[in-house]
């Protein structure tokens, strides 16, 4: 990953290296949330059985605000000076949640995407440390807030497999 605006650098109070460190760790959890986000919709698109209505529903939930999660987490990149990944391919090497092939049914849904929203949060806390040390407050706080979403929307869905 390499810095843009050579002619014009970045000077936010935060060196090249650290600011390297934190774009990379954004960019898995850009990777994690877009491919969450995916998951997510063909879920929505693809959900039957008893609890249609209301995983529907969650799920349509939950994927919007992945859309706009991706924005925020692409913009703070940016923000640090390097170029935000954006393809299919980019997400596929940088993500820590796999495709789900096929069609699952509702219940195993539901398995996966907790299993995602833990992913995401786990990314996202695991550069917290190189964040902290640079006292780069704006990453922390978005980190912070991605983390609060994506561990309450597990809690929610794991609720849904309790008998």
């Amino acid at each position: 990953m390499q810095a843009q605006g050579v002619a014009f650098p970045v000077n936010i109070g935060i060196d090249d290296e650290n600011r390297k460190q934190i774009a990379e760790g954004l960019s898995r959890v850009l990777a994690d949330t877009y491919t969450l986000y995916l998951k997510t919709h063909n879920f929505h698109w693809n959900v039957t059985g008893p609890m249609f209505q209301t995983l529907h529903l969650m799920f349509e939930t939950q994927y919007t605000e992945l859309a706009l999660a991706v924005d925020l987490i692409a913009e703070r990149i940016r923000a640090l000076g390097y170029p935000a990944p954006g393809t299919y391919s980019d997400y596929a090497k940088l993500s820590s949640i796999s495709e789900t092939p096929g069609v699952p049914k509702a219940t195993e849904m539901i398995r996966l995407l907790v299993e995602g929203q833990e992913a995401v949060a786990r990314t996202a806390r695991s550069i917290f440390p190189v964040v902290d040390q640079v006292n780069d407050e704006p990453t922390a706080d978005l980190l912070t807030q991605r983390m609060q979403v994506h561990e309450k929307n597990a809690w929610m869905l794991r609720s849904l497999l309790e008998e």
